[in-house]
């Protein structure tokens, strides 16, 4: 039996996902979480097979932070991913944050399902698209910013301030400017505004 938590902030969505998924013999959801907090002390609480995590939740974070959180619990559940969201650093983020897998919402139910199993039998778990994209990055002779410095930029684009971003992600706001710094000199800009039209440029941030 595989037991799952749904981590997801829309109520409709947990309830359309418990509701196919409870029609499979192999596959009990245990709970379901409104925030990345709450999923990261379910996880902690019920120790879950496999999470099937949103990326975005509004205000109360984001889903590679308690996917990062997660797998650094004693013994911890496979992540899966299952957003609307694909850009590369939406995905970066949630590979090197540990995620065994990444699909869309509009992913058929029976690859969702299989991408379950495979998940928590400690396989990879990509969507095409997904995988087709992760290759193209790694032959792609661009610079290439890390998964911390993409979710910094995607701040700094949706309009947050360093102290917002330092706040939002658990680091200090001298770590916030370092990776801005770094992310600069990658994009060859001297600026916030150049390094977020740089990236979207690139098809890094939506």
């Amino acid at each position: 039996m595989i037991r799952i938590v749904i981590a997801d902030d829309h109520p409709v969505v947990r309830a359309g996902l418990r509701a196919m998924l409870s029609a499979e013999p192999d596959v009990d959801i245990v709970g379901d979480a409104a925030t990345s907090d709450d999923a990261v002390t379910l996880v902690s609480e019920l120790s879950p097979d496999l999470v099937l995590m949103d990326l975005r939740f509004g205000a109360t974070g984001s889903g590679a932070d308690a996917t990062r959180r997660i797998r650094s619990l004693p013994d911890p559940p496979a992540v899966l991913i299952l957003t609307n969201y694909d850009t590369d650093g939406d995905i970066l983020g949630a590979v090197e944050a540990g995620a065994s897998g990444y699909l869309l919402k509009d992913a058929p139910p029976e690859e969702l399902i299989a991408a379950i199993r495979a998940a928590a039998a400690g396989e990879t778990a990509l969507a095409p698209a997904i995988a087709g994209r992760l290759i193209a990055r790694m032959r792609s002779p661009q610079p290439t910013l890390s998964a911390r410095e993409l979710e910094v930029l995607q701040l700094v684009a949706d309009g947050a301030t360093n102290n917002a971003i330092a706040a939002r992600l658990h680091i200090s706001d001298a770590t916030v400017k370092s990776h801005l710094v770094h992310t600069y000199t990658k994009l060859g800009v001297s600026s916030r505004t150049a390094a977020v039209a740089a990236a979207r440029d690139a098809g890094a941030l939506r």
